[in-house]
């Protein structure tokens, strides 16, 4: 068995790979799947290199498993710093958002333009239609917001 494995090394990785990748698919931790690709990989490197030796595949089977383990989770921290926080809840982006009322407050609650629609707000304190106002909470579609007080906004820094 030894000797059939030691003359087809491209056979052995290639299975090797597949057994990974097999294994991958029953788990999901993600941990097999960069060996897998990697022992793929030396398959093919074999493949083309058949006089590469045992020692040189199993080192460059080690390199490429850390080397695509490292890249994947470089990508991957890159990927999740470019995405939102909270992915299944996107009116959680509109925190910080500034819009302008359009209906007096009643009871605290009032009505705001944004985008295409508008959208059910409160404010603690009573405000007049127009005022600019800053998105502080979400609420499911109630949208917390407060006053937006800078000094070019004269509308508000008298409140």
């Amino acid at each position: 068995m030894i000797e059939l494995i030691s003359a087809q090394p491209a056979w052995f990785w290639l299975c090797l790979g597949g057994l990974l990748l097999i294994g991958e698919l029953l788990g999901i931790g993600g941990y097999l799947l960069w060996s897998g690709i990697a022992a793929v990989a030396v398959a093919i490197i074999t493949f083309v290199l058949p006089f590469l030796g045992w020692e040189w595949q199993g080192i460059l089977f080690a390199i490429l498993t850390i080397l695509s383990a490292v890249l994947w989770r470089k990508w991957l921290s890159l990927r999740k710093n470019s995405q939102a926080d909270e992915v299944n809840q996107k009116s959680h982006q509109l925190i910080g958002t500034k819009v302008r009322l359009i209906s007096d407050t009643d009871e605290g609650f009032s009505r705001a333009r944004l985008a295409d629609g508008s959208w059910r707000t409160y404010s603690e304190q009573p405000l007049k239609a127009g005022t600019e106002v800053i998105i502080t909470s979400v609420d499911g579609i109630t949208l917390h917001v407060k006053p937006y007080h800078d000094g070019n906004n004269p509308e508000t820094s008298d409140q």
